[in-house]
Parts: C-alpha cells; sequence; structure tokens
C-alpha cells in the first residue's frame, strides 16, 4: 500500500507537476474571460484591439444668462465595441456632459459625468469620472 501511494506521487512527478500548473493557467484563463470579460493577458500585453482612449470636452446644458465653468472641462474615457466601429470612431461621436438640473447657483460643486455613446460602443473607464461645477447666480 505504502509504495502504490509513493508511486502515485514520485512516479513521472515532473510531468504531472506540469500537467497541474497548465491545468490551472487553462481555468485562469476561462474563469478571467467569463467573469470580468477580458482577457488576463490584456493587462501583460497592453490594450486589446477592442479598446480606445479618447479625449472629449464635457458640456453642459444652455443656461439662462448664466456663466457655467467645469473643471476639468475634458475627460478621458476609454471605450469598447467592435474595432471596426472604434476605428471609425471621432471625438465629435462621443458626448459627455453634465446634468446640471435644479441647480440655481453652485461654488464647487461635484457632479458625476454622463457619457451618450453611439449604439455597439460602451465605456469602461472615465478619468475624471466627477467634475467641478460653478454656476453663477441669474443677472
Amino acid at each position: 500500500m505504502i509504495i502504490f501511494v509513493r508511486n502515485l506521487v514520485v512516479k513521472d512527478f515532473w510531468l504531472k507537476l506540469f500537467s497541474l500548473a497548465l491545468g490551472i493557467l487553462i481555468w485562469l484563463t476561462v474563469h478571467f474571460s467569463i467573469d470580468k470579460e477580458v482577457s488576463p493577458w490584456s493587462a501583460i500585453i497592453g490594450r486589446t484591439a477592442d479598446e480606445t482612449v479618447l479625449t472629449v470636452p464635457v458640456r453642459v446644458p444652455p443656461a439662462d444668462a448664466r456663466a457655467i465653468t467645469v473643471e476639468p472641462n475634458q475627460i478621458e474615457v476609454t471605450l469598447r465595441g467592435d474595432p471596426k466601429l472604434l476605428k471609425s470612431l471621432r471625438a465629435e461621436d462621443v458626448r459627455a456632459h453634465v446634468d446640471l438640473a435644479g441647480v440655481e447657483m453652485a461654488d464647487g460643486l461635484r457632479r458625476p459625468v454622463e457619457m451618450i455613446l453611439p449604439p455597439g460602443v460602451a465605456y469602461t473607464h472615465l478619468t475624471p469620472d466627477e467634475v467641478e461645477v460653478r454656476v453663477a447666480p441669474k443677472n
């Protein structure tokens, strides 16, 4: 019995160790691909073909005789979608805006940036995801 257990572990040890490592590597690749929807190798290799980064201006709705400033006035957005669609995409096709509904006057107000994207494109990351808004009172 002891000889059987020893042979089970020791015989072809390196082949068994290699098979175990390869199995773990395959499992991790499938696990990350399903859960995160990205390959675990994209961090090592770099950005995948279905991702791109654009710098877009932050827009505010037209105001009635009010001066509105936004800091920063541009954001970087990481987009994901079909590589052909992303290649033909321009910064004008992607809009970032800040909703100021109900804001009469503000100084240093932090608001989230909302994205309007063409069909088939999604964003994965915004830098920054909030902007500082200053709204002057009505004259």
